[in-house]
């Protein structure tokens, strides 16, 4: 229980914890792994031998079932990951041994190494599912090296594997019950990394070339290294002359667009322009009438224009006078009553203008 309180410590407390772990030096998720020691298995529990079925129901956490798995582990890869991964995984309560087999076994039994054998112990430690790494490893297990490190089961896939003059040297561990069986990883494995390499051979070493390799870092003979680097100067050319390709076509592109963009919105500009000249100058058009508009105001304003015969154009309206009309005027002018002196007093001009419209009428009857 006072651990229990503890634990549940106050906001302020809980919330300075994490700003110490982020000033501080970040941690990675997992140490890597020790190296075992040379005098074995120290652990003070009695190792007691385990059978699959109790080991596959849980042992105590402070008996956990020692697994080994051993193997040469040149450039280590996903293959490698994945085995260890399964060896880790095989019981509840596992503590995973990796024995990696010195450089002079390996040379002898199985054949050059691209990685020393210290670069591979270091890469297993840095495995997050590796807990102890035995180095200079037996190529073929013991009792006395299994009595040793305290060894409960050993991992490896179940292919027989033939080497140092026997069909498998897993068979004593498997007659034992001992072994457990991993899978292997289809599609990966040292050997496939090389062939690769080896494969593209010339591809790698132009490459090491353009990083600044010298030929002679990667033993290249004088004329192999001009071949090479004539070679790079060329691919260069190729993908200066693939760019300048990619961007002339581009910009064409472009033109080809812009230009498509010109005519369509200069077609429809010129629509918009023969539209409005016909709403405007048509037979219908606004043109039209605005003529017809003007004409009547011309018209109504200027009627001296129109012909003489047309008796509504004429300005004054003359009525043509009739024989009776102008004998009646002429009587009526020379009757008593129309000398009667008018209401009002006129003027001699008056008189007399009116005397000479009298002399017209008569005239024009004549």
């Amino acid at each position: 229980m006072a651990g229990r309180r503890r634990g549940r410590g106050s906001n302020a407390q809980q919330q300075q914890a994490p700003q110490r772990q982020r000033g501080g030096p970040r941690r990675a998720q997992k140490e890597p792994a020790s190296f075992a020691k040379s005098t074995g298995c120290e652990s003070e529990v009695p190792h007691e031998k385990l059978t699959i079925a109790q080991a596959r129901r849980g042992t105590p956490a402070h008996r956990p079932v020692r697994v080994y798995a051993d193997g040469i582990f040149d450039l280590f890869h996903s293959g490698h990951a994945r085995a260890l991964m399964q060896a880790k995984n095989v019981f509840p309560n596992t503590h995973l041994i990796v024995g990696v087999c010195s450089d002079e076994l390996t040379h002898k039994f199985k054949g050059y190494t691209v990685m020393t054998e210290d670069e591979r112990y270091d890469a297993l430690t840095h495995c997050r599912y590796v807990d102890e790494v035995v180095r200079d490893a037996p190529w073929t297990l013991n009792t006395e090296f299994l009595k040793k490190h305290k060894i409960d089961f050993v991992a490896h896939d179940d292919i027989p594997y033939t080497s140092a003059g026997s069909e498998d040297v897993y068979k004593h561990i498997k007659e034992a019950g001992m072994f457990v069986a991993t899978q292997r990883t289809e599609g990966i494995s040292t050997s496939d990394l090389i062939t690769r390499i080896v494969r593209d051979y010339d591809i790698y070493v132009r490459r090491n070339l353009q990083r600044g390799y010298t030929a002679r870092e990667l033993n290249v003979g004088f004329i192999n290294d001009k071949k090479y680097r004539l070679q790079n100067q060329v691919d260069k050319m190729k993908e200066t002359v693939r760019t300048v390709e990619e961007k002339s076509k581009h910009f064409v592109y472009r033109v080809e667009e812009k230009s498509q963009d010109l005519i369509h919105k200069w077609e429809e500009k010129s629509r918009e322009f023969i539209g409005n000249f016909l709403e405007l100058f048509g037979p219908d058009g606004a043109w039209h009438a605005i003529q017809e508009r003007s004409g009547r105001m011309l018209q109504a304003l200027s009627p001296y224009s129109s012909p003489r015969g047309s008796p509504s154009s004429s300005p004054t309206r003359r009525r043509s006078v009739s024989p009776d009309s102008a004998s009646a005027s002429i009587s009526n002018s020379s009757s008593p009553s129309s000398l009667s002196p008018p209401s009002s007093p006129s003027s001699p001009s008056s008189h007399k203008k009116r005397t000479r419209a009298s002399r017209k009428a008569a005239s024009t009857y004549n």
